[in-house]
């Protein structure tokens, strides 16, 4: 048998994969037992009461304020994301100047910074519309920042449906927006899943356009117009008055859990999904 030398290069390829491999899973590593380390030992029932004192420094007017500010979100931006998506890749003609324009845009509005959207909305929403520091003007401003994300990952998850589902469709004689919302659309849910995915993790751990847009009332406010601060931003403001560090780190400990569990809820129902 004939045996083969690897390559001086390739093997220089391979061992910088592995080694980024390793150094990215224990970087992660190292911060969530960081964060464990350091969060759990701090948390106390006190931090779970619904009314936030300066003896408790509870976080549960927090989390109940970033599930409501998810949710408020997500109602915005990821049906005119997945519209949009659709329009671009289904309805759209290939080489259209105007979907050049948009994804151009779309890829903009990607990177630009967070604290320039906390500026435009505590410009346009806070002040222009008159809704003040609320909850209503920091999801609108978040779902403008998550937009070209479900927007892209959408896109690609359409486009990565083979074409012969669609010539499937068309030949039993099923029309265009049948064919895209019952053959086309449920084939690509994991990926457009993983852009809301994508979507939750940054709208939880946003900070700078909250601050700015929704404010740091740390109480539950009785409708979408009031005030009120998200985990980050309550995390944010216990450490940044340096006299609940450990409040702070548990609050941390509390944020990790709530990401793990909407990425593993989020893979469960996808994998669903994709059974079906």
């Amino acid at each position: 048998m004939k045996s083969y030398a690897l390559h001086p290069g390739s093997l220089l390829m391979m061992l910088l994969v592995m080694l980024s491999a390793v150094i990215t899973f224990a970087v992660l590593l190292f911060l969530i037992v960081y964060i464990l380390v350091h969060g759990i030992p701090y948390l106390k029932p006190s931090l779970f009461s619904f009314t936030y004192t300066s003896e408790n420094a509870s976080l549960m007017p927090a989390l109940i304020n970033t599930v409501i500010m998810t949710l408020l979100s997500l109602l915005i931006a990821v049906p005119l994301g997945i519209f949009a998506a659709i329009f671009l890749v289904e309805y759209a003609g290939r080489g259209n100047k105007f979907v050049e324009v948009i994804r151009l845009t779309t890829e903009t509005l990607s990177g630009i910074p967070s604290i320039v959207y906390g500026l435009f909305g505590m410009l346009f929403f806070v002040t222009t519309c008159g809704w003040g520091f609320s909850l209503l003007a920091g999801a609108f401003t978040l779902s403008i920042m998550i937009l070209p994300l479900i927007m892209r990952t959408t896109e690609e998850a359409l486009k990565s449906v083979p074409d012969s589902y669609r010539e499937g469709s068309f030949g039993l004689g099923a029309g265009k927006l049948r064919t895209v919302f019952r053959i086309v659309l449920p084939s690509a849910v994991p990926g457009i899943l993983a852009g809301i995915i994508l979507a939750i993790g940054r709208i939880v751990g946003e900070t700078a356009a909250l601050i700015y847009t929704a404010g740091t009332v740390a109480d539950v406010p009785s409708s979408v117009m009031g005030s009120g601060r998200t985990l980050a931003v309550h995390m944010y403001n216990l450490a940044s008055e340096g006299l609940y560090m450990d409040q702070a780190y548990a609050t941390s400990v509390v944020l990790l859990i709530l990401v793990v569990g909407i990425n593993t809820l989020s893979s469960v129902v996808a994998k669903k999904f994709t059974k079906a």
